[in-house]
């Protein structure tokens, strides 16, 4: 640890800040003017990179070929932001936030398609730029001249923007439309145009913090969801909405994990932490500081209440006797399917994967709709579940039946720890605390070698020997999500789910009759978190081994697709839902290598088409029949009355 050591990561932060800084300015400017919580942003990011490296080869290598690239790409990103956003976003402002989510989670599975279909699986490196490709001493260290240009990049268009937003007509309304854009429009603002020009810009500011990346790193598939995690963590700590908030967040985030490379490896009461490790989830860690410290963020407020006319929740009707029956009936024909197995032996193994997704997905759905809490960490509990269950059976050498009983505790401690934080936040700043602690504790299990094995993960996580074959862990399984879920759904209309679903409608009037908001969810937190672990249990003894995987970001909005695929306003919504994932994702990555934009296309033709779900489809129907009966009901009524006026 040397000052000039620490001069070098110093300035390796800023780069990385400025970088940072670039992507999530965007993001914010978006946000804070449509409101839009745009998944896709990372992609566009990735685009950039792709676009700079294709453009350098075509325009050649050198100085003027570069900054023309850079300039292009910039000018394509930005672009398709905008066609992204007249075609698709426009008609999503109403919807639900999780229904744009769900919206732009698509657009990431097709836009990384397209990119490999283009550019190809391999890593791409473009050449350096040739009059920024030495370095110079600082301190006896080399620090390559390129890099200064980056760090010079952050503050520079930290002034543009605020020039733009504090000096032209164009600043004065975005600013306005953040702060209240029902009351921009009634002003007569036109809004289309203004969220197209605001969406463009944010999306030419991810492209251009690519291109500018491109002689750093390789462009790589990876970087949609490695950026847009990051970025949200830049704009939650900042502040929604704030520009300068999301520059002082970046360098701070640069700083700490800059300082934490330079600490190196250091002795704490006897033992060795390696610091540099922690740089795995510094962002994360230091969102979860300020969001439990300042909830709005550094430079953030809260936000302007939406007069906006947004679909609600809906009310959970109770099972009627034909959907009983019909439950019934399902139960019945999962149970007969191993009589065929034989003929179709992955068959079982399919439903055993849709079963242990459908409690998962039940279990984000106990939150989501009844409890009302956005969360994109449940992957956290369905991985301490797993873990948990794989621990007990290596570690501690507990029977399997036992370490799946116990393996929901762990799930349940994780949820009683991260619950209590996070329901003090609502919205999006609950969502993304729950996908820090979510990332805390997938950092956990990467570097925790001892317990976890780390990233290689833990194997032979095998049945007990009355479960080894496919067909009785089938078995197994139907039985253990079959109970589960009447449980769940026996909370959702006792007279604590009542409370529940009470609280999430009227929070303010649930108060002040009596009743505990915070406690009430925390509850619903921990009740999820079990039935998470569970289905984390049942994953790990199904696959005979797991690695940290099973509570990375990517499984957390797995969860989120399959409820809104089936549809938050339905208990059967996450069922279905999960199903229809779990099989269009088997079905396409077997037929096709761009099975990606398969399912994604799948999902904005059911949001364009069916907001509510594919659950959604057949409550409409069954609305209509109703109406259908009701008004020839009407009808004859009617005749007979004319008929028997007229007889008089």
């Amino acid at each position: 640890m040397t000052w000039s050591g620490l001069l070098g990561q110093l300035l390796n932060g800023l780069v990385d800040a400025s970088a940072m800084f670039l992507v999530a300015a965007g993001l914010s400017l978006i946000f804070g003017v449509t409101r839009i919580v745009n998944f896709a942003h990372g992609s566009l990011y990735m685009v950039g990179i792709f676009l700079a490296y294709s453009l350098v080869h075509m325009l050649g290598g050198g100085d003027l070929g570069f900054w023309a690239a850079v300039i292009l790409s910039t000018l394509a990103v930005g672009l398709l932001g905008a066609v992204i956003e007249v075609l698709l976003l426009r008609r999503l402002y109403r919807a639900p936030e999780l229904l744009q989510l769900l919206a732009t989670f698509a657009l990431v599975l097709i836009i990384k398609d397209v990119a490999l279909a283009i550019w190809g699986p391999d890593d791409l490196f473009a050449p350096r730029v040739p009059q920024l490709s030495g370095a110079f001493m600082l301190m006896g260290r080399r620090i390559p001249q390129y890099d200064m240009v980056l760090v010079a990049a952050g503050p520079l268009v930290l002034a543009a923007l605020w020039l733009l937003l504090k000096r032209s007509r164009f600043g004065r309304l975005i600013r306005a439309a953040t702060q209240d854009r029902e009351m921009a429009a009634a002003l007569g603002i036109n809004q289309a145009w203004l969220f197209t020009a605001v969406f463009a810009l944010g999306s030419a500011l991810a492209g251009l913090g690519g291109a500018l990346q491109s002689p750093r790193m390789p462009a790589s598939l990876s970087l949609d969801f490695q950026t847009i995690s990051t970025s949200f963590v830049v704009v939650v700590v900042g502040g929604m909405g704030s520009i300068p908030g999301a520059f002082l967040a970046a360098v701070l985030i640069g700083m700490v994990k800059a300082v934490c490379i330079w600490m190196g490896t250091i002795t704490v009461f006897g033992r060795d932490i390696a610091m540099p490790q922690f740089t795995l989830v510094a962002e994360f860690a230091v969102m979860a500081v300020v969001l439990v410290v300042r909830p709005w963020g550094l430079l953030g407020r809260p936000l302007a209440p939406s007069r906006s006319v947004v679909a609600a929740a809906g009310r959970l009707a109770p099972v009627t006797r034909t959907g009983a029956a019909g439950g019934f009936a399902l139960f019945v024909v999962l149970a007969a399917i191993p009589l065929v197995a034989a003929r179709f032996p992955y068959t079982t193994v399919l439903l055993v994967e849709i079963m242990i997704a459908a409690l998962y997905a039940a279990s984000l759905h106990f939150l989501v709709g009844p409890g009302g809490m956005h969360s994109f960490g449940q992957a956290a509990y369905f991985g301490l579940g797993a873990y948990g269950a794989a621990v007990m059976l290596k570690a501690i050498a507990l029977p399997m039946e036992v370490s799946v009983a116990l393996a929901p505790l762990a799930a349940g401690l994780g949820a009683i720890a991260f619950g209590w934080f996070c329901v003090r936040l609502s919205g999006i700043y609950l969502a993304m605390l729950t996908l820090a602690f979510a990332q805390i504790a997938w950092s956990v299990v990467y570097q925790w070698d001892s317990v976890t094995g780390g990233s290689n993960g833990l194997v032979g996580i095998w049945p007990a020997r009355w479960l080894a074959s496919p067909v009785s862990y089938y078995y197994f399984t139907l039985a253990i999500v079959a109970i589960a879920l009447l449980a769940l759904r026996n909370m959702v209309f006792s007279p604590f789910g009542l409370a529940l679903r009470g609280a999430r409608d009227s929070p303010l009037r649930a108060e002040a009759i009596g009743v505990d908001v915070r406690q009430l969810q925390w509850v619903a937190f921990i009740i999820a978190g079990l039935f998470s672990g569970l289905a984390g249990a049942l994953y790990a003894f199904s696959k005979g081994s797991i690695s940290p995987d099973v509570m990375s970001v990517n499984r957390s909005i797995d969860g989120l697709v399959m409820v809104l695929l089936g549809g938050v306003q339905s208990l059967s919504g996450p069922l279905v839902g999960a199903g229809l994932y779990t099989w269009l994702s088997d079905v396409l990555a077997r037929h096709t290598d761009y099975w990606r934009a398969g399912i994604g296309v799948v999902m904005l033709v059911l949001v364009l088409a069916m907001p509510h779900g594919v659950t959604g489809i057949w409550t409409a129907l069954v609305g209509l029949i109703g109406r259908s009966r009701r008004t020839s009901a009407v009808d004859l009524a009617t005749a007979a009355a004319a008929s028997r006026s007229g007889s008089a």
